[in-house]
C-alpha cells in the first residue's frame, strides 16, 4: 500500500479514527492488525517471512536474558545469523548465483547453479536492521526485552515505518508502544502537515523529476555529457525528495496518533563535507552503521592506529553499498564513500589550515561544492543500471567537460538546447523551478521554524497555504499514479 494512493488516504483515515476510538489495552492489536494489512496489500504470503524472524528473535532474546557466558552468545549468534539467513536468501542469493556463474564461466568451469528469481519482500532491509538493533541491544544490556509478544511483534512491523524507515531503536520505540496517547490536536495538525509537505515532496518533485530522469539513466549511450550531468543532479533532488518525501510521512502519520519517529534527513545538501552529510543523509542507517558495524570494528583496531580507522570506514561503506542492493553498482558506490571518507580524515588537518587561511564565506563555498559534487558523482553509480553503464555515463560526461575541438564555455548552450529536446521546455523548466522552490524552502527552515510559523499565524495565512498545498499535490503530482518509492526496492 503507497502512501502516495487513495486508498492509503482511506486505510489512514479509517486505523486513525478507530485507534483513538479503541481501549488503551486493545490499541496495540489494532495497530498490529492495521499494519499486517498494510503489508500485506503487497506480496501476502511474505507476511509469513516477517513472522519467522519476528517469532525467532522474540524467544531468542528471552533465552539471551535468562543465560550467561558461551550459552547467552550461542542464542545471540543464532538470532542474528538466522534474520541474515533470511536477507541474504531473498535479497543476494540470486546476485551470489550469477557471480557463481560468471567466475565459472571465466575459469572455463562446468560449475552452474540455477536462480531461484525471487521477489523481494518490500522493506525487508529496513525490517531487518531494526530487528537486529533490538536484539543486539539486548544483548549488551542497553534494553530490557519486551515479553509482550503482540507489542513487540508491533515494534517490528508498525506500519508507518515498516517498509522504507526510519530505522528505529527499542529505547526510542518500545516504550511509546506502552504508552497511553491521547487525541491532541496541535499533533494531529503537526502530523498531517508534515505529511502533506512529504506528499509534495514525493508527488509534485520527485516524481516530475523522475521524467526527465528515467529516460536518460535508461538510454545513456543516446545523451551527450551535459544532459547526464542535468540529469545526475536532477537525480540527486529526485532522490533525496522521494526517500525524504516518504520518511516525512512516516513521521506525520505516526505523529497525528502520538508516536514520535526520528529525524531522517536534515537538509543534507547543505554539508560542507562529506562526514557532514552522512550526518544529514538517511540518519536511522548512518548511526545504525556506525553503532553495530563501524564503531565495534574501530574498536578492534585501534592498535593499527590511522590504517584500523581507514579500513573500518571503508568495510563499513562496503556494507552500506551492499545493504542498498544485489548490485556491484551498489557495491562501487559504498566503497567510493568510503574512499572519500578516509581521504577527508587523511586531510583533515590541511582543511583546517586551510579554513584559518581564507574568508569563512570562501570556505565553505569551496567545501560545499567539493561536496555536493562529489556526492553528485556518486550518485551515477547509485542510479545507472549496471557499471558498463555508469562508465558510458563517465565516458560521455569526460568528453563533454574536456572537448577537443571546442571550449566548455561552448557546451552550455547546447546542454539547455539539448535538455528541451530531451523532456521538452515546459518539463525542463518546471523541474528546474521545483528545484530552486526547495532550496529556497530549505534555506528558510535553517533560520526559521516553518511548521510552527504556519501554526502560529492567522487564519488567512495558514488555510490558503493548506489548500495551495492540497491543490499542487492534487493537479501537479502523479497522485493517482501513486508511483512506488525508490527505496522500497532495497
Amino acid at each position: 500500500m503507497l502512501f502516495n494512493s487513495w486508498t492509503f488516504l482511506i486505510f489512514f483515515v479509517c486505523v486513525t479514527s478507530f485507534y483513538f476510538l479503541t481501549p488503551f489495552k486493545f490499541r496495540w492489536a489494532l495497530l498490529l492488525t492495521a499494519s499486517c494489512v498494510f503489508y500485506m496489500a503487497f506480496v501476502p504470503v511474505y507476511l509469513l517471512v516477517l513472522a519467522a524472524t519476528i517469532i525467532v528473535d522474540y524467544f531468542a532474546v528471552i533465552q539471551i536474558v535468562k543465560s550467561e557466558g558461551r550459552k547467552k552468545a550461542i542464542w545471540f549468534w543464532f538470532s542474528i545469523i538466522f534474520t541474515c539467513i533470511i536477507l541474504f536468501f531473498f535479497k543476494y542469493y540470486d546476485f551470489f548465483v550469477w557471480n557463481v556463474n560468471e567466475v565459472a564461466g571465466f575459469l572455463h568451469s562446468n560449475i552452474t547453479m540455477s536462480a531461484m528469481n525471487l521477489v523481494l519482500p518490500i522493506g525487508l532491509s529496513f525490517h531487518t536492521f531494526q530487528s537486529l538493533s533490538y536484539v543486539i541491544e539486548v544483548y549488551r544490556g542497553n534494553q530490557k526485552p519486551e515479553y509482550h509478544f503482540g507489542i513487540y511483534s508491533l515494534y517490528v512491523m508498525f506500519y508507518p515505518q515498516l517498509v522504507a524507515g526510519p530505522i528505529e531503536r527499542p529505547q526510542n520505540m518500545l516504550h511509546q508502544f506502552h504508552k497511553k496517547h491521547k487525541f491532541r490536536y496541535d499533533e494531529v495538525t503537526s502530523g498531517l502537515r508534515l505529511m502533506a509537505w512529504g506528499l509534495f515532496k514525493k508527488a509534485v518533485i520527485a516524481d516530475n523529476l523522475a521524467k526527465f530522469v528515467s529516460p536518460v539513466y535508461d538510454n545513456p549511450a543516446n545523451y551527450d555529457g551535459g544532459v547526464l550531468i542535468l540529469a545526475t543532479i536532477f537525480f540527486s533532488f529526485q532522490v533525496f525528495c522521494d526517500f525524504s518525501g516518504y520518511s516525512d510521512m512516516a513521521r506525520g502519520s505516526a505523529r497525528v496518533m502520538g508516536f514520535k519517529l526520528m529525524l531522517n534527513f536534515d537538509r543534507p545538501y547543505a554539508a560542507t563535507s562529506l562526514s557532514d552529510f552522512w550526518r544529514r543523509w538517511h540518519i536511522s542507517l548512518s548511526t545504525w552503521l556506525r553503532d553495530y558495524v563501524y564503531d565495534p570494528m574501530a574498536m578492534s583496531l585501534r592498535d593499527r592506529g590511522l590504517y584500523g580507522i581507514i579500513f573500518a570506514l571503508i568495510l563499513t561503506f562496503l556494507i552500506s553499498g551492499f545493504w542498498h542492493g544485489a548490485s556491484w553498482t551498489f557495491v562501487v558506490w559504498g566503497l567510493l564513500h568510503g574512499l572519500g571518507l578516509s581521504l577527508e580524515m587523511i586531510f583533515s588537518k590541511q582543511r583546517k589550515k586551510l579554513s584559518k587561511k581564507i574568508p569563512k564565506w570562501l570556505f565553505n563555498t569551496i567545501m560545499w561544492t567539493a561536496t555536493f559534487s562529489f556526492v553528485n558523482f556518486t550518485y551515477i553509480f547509485f542510479r545507472a543500471k549496471t557499471i558498463d553503464d555508469a562508465l558510458i555515463i563517465l565516458q560521455q560526461i569526460g568528453h563533454w567537460i574536456f572537448p577537443i575541438d571546442r571550449l566548455l564555455f561552448t557546451n552550455i548552450p547546447s546542454l539547455l538546447s539539448n535538455s528541451n529536446v530531451v523532456a521538452g521546455a515546459e518539463l525542463f523548466n518546471l523541474s528546474v523551478i521545483l528545484i530552486i522552490f526547495l532550496v529556497l524552502v530549505h534555506s528558510l527552515q535553517a533560520r526559521m521554524n516553518i511548521g510552527e510559523w504556519i501554526k502560529g499565524s492567522v487564519w488567512w495565512i495558514h488555510w490558503p497555504v493548506y489548500q495551495a498545498t492540497i491543490l499542487t499535490i492534487a493537479f501537479g503530482g502523479a497522485w493517482l499514479g501513486a508511483k512506488s518509492f525508490i527505496y522500497f526496492q532495497f
